[in-house]
């Protein structure tokens, strides 16, 4: 039997449980322990944050400080703002991990980002040619090479020179 090794679940398995209406992505702007909430960068009108539960290695989130839900919420220069932040993104993840691509997208709605509608927010999962493999086809698994922590420890110099 093989087995996959995945330490880093433990901790979110055994992690407290917040019982809260309050929007997840706005607890981030509260709690100022950025490498606790994987938040990488700010701006003046919005944050970079690493995906908690990543598609690939990488994987990030630009967000708004303000709380909206779509574009309608958000005026000129935060959406403005948010393009730039993609951009800075993409550029500082090519720095640190060399990918061949990006899918990037924006999550409007509950049904379209994991239950978190009520905070627009933009995707940015960088992509290597091979990185889904039998793992995700045959065995529904994804395998991400890098504890968050550690992903986090390599970007944040790079996107804070």
């Amino acid at each position: 039997m093989e087995i996959l090794w995945a330490p880093w679940r433990m901790d979110y398995i055994r992690s407290p449980k917040k019982e809260s209406s309050a929007c997840v992505f706005c607890d981030k702007l509260e709690n100022v322990n950025d490498r606790e909430n994987l938040v990488l960068y700010r701006s003046a009108h919005s944050f970079v944050a690493m995906n908690p539960y990543p598609y690939n290695n990488g994987h990030l989130m630009v967000l708004p400080y303000k709380h909206a839900s779509d574009f309608d919420g958000m005026d000129d220069e935060t959406m403005l703002d948010l393009i730039k932040m993609t951009r800075f993104s993409t550029d500082m993840l090519r720095k640190a991990f060399a990918p061949e691509g990006f899918n990037v997208g924006f999550n409007i709605g509950k049904v379209a980002g994991a239950g978190l509608g009520e905070h627009l927010h933009i995707h940015i999962v960088p992509r290597w040619t091979g990185d889904v493999g039998f793992m995700t086809v045959i065995g529904e698994l994804r395998v991400i090479p890098q504890h968050l922590f550690n992903t986090y420890d390599t970007l944040y110099p790079i996107f804070n020179p």
